[in-house]
């Protein structure tokens, strides 16, 4: 997934005000231990990591869910709606997906016996449409997008 980070001057932007509150408070910091500060506060390491970050151009995130997101679509041709627990992008424009479904949903399309599935793993493209598919061509998995 894409994280979008605010630009540079604004990064040090946030670095200066972080620097004149501490001095505010009696705590006077450097202004690059502000900057590594605004790093930590982001999430990563460093202050050389978040401004190679944000100097990169911020993409929009190609599939329009999240971790998080509520989904709906059919698995195995059932309807379902459910949450998406992990979500991550891998080569070739594909995602790899865990949805928990709301409802269980019966895989087995036999009378005689049911078998239910609360949680899925599966490939999908940015259309959301799995790559696998039943014996009669049916993709496993199809979100509506």
């Amino acid at each position: 997934m894409t994280t979008i980070y605010p630009s540079i001057d604004e990064l040090k932007a946030q670095a200066r005000r972080l620097r004149q509150a501490m001095a505010e408070r009696g705590n006077d910091i450097a202004h690059s231990a502000a900057l590594e500060l605004v790093a930590r506060q982001h999430g990563l390491r460093d202050w050389n990591t978040l401004s190679a970050l944000a100097a990169k151009p911020n993409a929009m995130p190609s599939v329009p869910f999240a971790v998080g997101s509520t989904v709906r679509g059919r698995y195995l041709n059932q309807p379902f709606i459910g949450k998406v627990l992990a979500l991550s992008e891998q080569t070739g424009g594909l995602h790899k997906i865990t949805i928990h479904f709301d409802e269980p949903v019966d895989v087995v399309t036999f009378e005689s016996f049911s078998a239910f599935r609360r949680r899925i793993n599966a490939q999908i493209d940015a259309d959301g449409i799995s790559l696998r598919k039943t014996s009669d061509g049916v993709p496993h998995l199809l979100l509506d997008i």
